[in-house]
């Protein structure tokens, strides 16, 4: 074998470990603080705020520079009401990794792979949290949990995972495979008495002891160096270039321009499709998990449409964008137009380009998550 070729493999033995993405949470693509309330939103990127049996919360996920040592950024909930669960109701932090990026662990097998999680968190709100696994699709769980020692300290907490042979082989697709779950309020109902392996179960479950976060607005929770590896202790935390971090995030939304960027930032070449439509044509840096939706809000006169040549450019301002050319739209690149009814310009035929408008609130982002 060529040195080359020893090199490759070692390298490829060495790097991509963690199954995570985005596990020091330096990709925040949405930006600022983000609200979720009563329901289920993304936050940082891959990382979702979701809920069990209509509970209601309310919490602020953020992007903090609180981290431990080798660390810059973390992922921040702060509890804004108050909120007891009752019954089945949860609230829980998870990140849910693609089927196919998972096929590697032959779960449902004799030669399933042992598994470890590892992660810092810090909160002023000490006690037992639980930890969760699930096979999504394959009603199959798994139950962990840790404990916060010392409240506003950094705390490595290490999981291992055993592999289930007893369970169903991961599905080599674009759904999700597993779910990451960190628990943060549960009910009675999901209650177990301590760890399970994997069971045959698809609901969200904790253990006794499990911390009520939501007992008061002053408390917060910060999690970062999150990291998922095959075997049966934990390594090193693989730092990758933002740059990698943010493609892999990319996979599942991208942001192509917002009012921050600039408040007349462009985005793609477009054309007058007739006198009183235009189009553009988005490229995406990466193919996306599957075609995706268009994320843009309404903006009054937030995006604008120029056609024609500077002597006689032809101006076009829309307060909303549409995604309606499923035909012609693929993973990689997406068109996207001013809807129809627009103001006759006598512009069809002519080529421009698309931009963000003097417009504080205006984006367009594209959405292919899980």
């Amino acid at each position: 074998m060529s040195k080359a070729r020893q090199l490759a493999q070692r390298t490829n033995q060495s790097g991509r470990k963690n199954l995570i993405i985005n596990g020091a949470m330096d990709v925040h693509q949405r930006g600022g603080t983000i609200t979720v309330s009563n329901g289920t939103g993304y936050t940082l990127d891959r990382f979702n705020i979701s809920r069990g049996s209509s509970y209601n919360f309310n919490v602020d996920v953020s992007q903090s520079t609180t981290a431990p040592t080798d660390f810059v950024n973390s992922l921040k909930i702060d509890v804004q009401a108050t909120a007891t669960p009752s019954g089945g109701e949860n609230a829980v932090l998870q990140q849910y990794i693609e089927s196919q990026n998972t096929t590697h662990l032959n779960y449902g097998s004799s030669s399933g792979k042992y598994i470890t999680a590892s992660f810092w968190v810090r909160s002023n709100k000490t006690g037992t949290y639980g930890f969760q696994l699930m096979h999504d699709g394959k009603t199959r769980n798994f139950v962990s949990s840790y404990t916060i020692s010392s409240a506003d300290t950094w705390e490595k907490k290490t999981i291992v995972i055993n592999p289930d042979t007893a369970g169903a082989a991961f599905d080599d697709d674009n759904a999700i495979g597993l779910r990451v779950v960190w628990h943060l309020s549960t009910g009675p109902d999901d209650i177990l008495s301590g760890n399970r392996d994997w069971t045959d179960d698809s609901a969200f479950r904790s253990v006794t002891g499990q911390v009520n976060l939501f007992d008061s607005t002053s408390n917060e929770f910060y999690i970062t160096g999150v990291q998922l590896e095959v075997g049966s202790s934990a390594s090193e935390f693989e730092h990758r270039s933002f740059a990698e971090e943010l493609a892999l995030c990319q996979r599942y939304y991208h942001v192509a321009a917002t009012s921050a960027d600039t408040n007349q930032a462009g985005l793609g070449l477009c054309y007058a499709h007739s006198d009183t439509e235009y189009r553009a044509a988005i490229d995406l840096p990466v193919a996306m998990r599957t075609i995706p939706s268009l994320d843009s809000p309404t903006a009054t006169n937030g995006y604008r449409f120029i056609v024609g040549s500077t002597s006689s450019a032809i101006e076009q301002l829309v307060s909303s964008l549409t995604l309606s050319y499923a035909a012609w739209n693929t993973k990689r690149r997406i068109l996207i137009g001013s809807g129809t009814g627009q103001t006759d310009q006598n512009g069809g035929g002519k080529a421009g380009y698309l931009q963000i408008y003097l417009s504080s609130t205006a984006y367009v982002a594209f959405d292919a998550e899980l």
